[in-house]
C-alpha cells in the first residue's frame, strides 16, 4: 500500500494453474501454469451487452436490481478474487458487490484491475481506499471502461 491505494497484487487460483498479478504504473498480467505470461487490459463498455460478473452465493439486492436494468446483460458467476481479475482481462466489465467484504479481500484485485486500466469504487463515485478504522469495505462497483457511465446503473437503487 501507499497513499492508502494498492500498489502490488498477485490473485492465484491453484485448482485453475491461473495467476493475476499487477504493478501500479506498469500494468497487469495473467499467467496459466508454466507458460509466459501475457499482459492484460480492460475494454471498452458497450451498454447494450454488458459483461457483469457476480458471486454464486453472495450477489445482494442491488445486483439484482442492476441486472433487471441491464438491455442484455452476459453474466457469468463466480466465486473469490477471480471476478475482478475478469474485468481486468477484458472478459466483463463491470463487478458490483453490495455484501461486505474486507480490505483483504479486496486490495490484491483491485491493484490488478487498476494496473490493466479499470477502476474499483466506492458507490459514491470514489476510489476504494485502505486503511479504514475496521477495514470493512463499502459497496463496491469494479468497472474496466472507467469513462463509462456505471453510476446511472446503481443510482436510485
Amino acid at each position: 500500500m501507499e497513499a492508502k491505494l494498492p500498489v502490488l497484487g498477485v490473485v492465484h487460483a491453484p485448482a485453475l494453474s491461473l495467476t493475476y498479478y499487477g504493478v501500479r504504473n506498469l500494468g497487469s498480467w495473467r499467467q496459466v501454469d508454466d507458460q509466459p505470461p501475457t499482459p492484460i487490459s480492460t475494454r471498452s463498455a458497450d451498454s447494450s451487452e454488458l459483461g457483469v460478473v457476480a458471486s454464486k452465493d453472495h450477489a445482494g439486492p442491488l445486483v439484482s436490481a442492476m441486472l433487471a436494468r441491464l438491455i442484455r446483460p452476459q453474466l457469468q458467476c463466480m466465486g473469490s478474487s477471480l471476478k475482478f481479475c475478469l474485468v481486468g482481462e477484458g472478459k466483463a466489465d463491470v463487478y458490483l458487490r453490495d455484501l461486505p467484504t474486507m480490505e483483504w479481500d479486496t486490495a490484491a484485485a483491485q491493484c490488478i484491475v487498476e494496473a490493466a486500466g479499470g477502476g474499483v469504487y466506492s458507490l459514491n463515485g470514489q476510489p476504494l481506499r485502505y486503511g479504514k478504522p475496521g477495514l470493512k469495505n463499502p459497496a463496491i462497483m469494479t468497472v474496466g471502461d472507467v469513462q463509462f457511465d456505471w453510476r446511472s446503473l446503481v443510482s436510485s437503487l
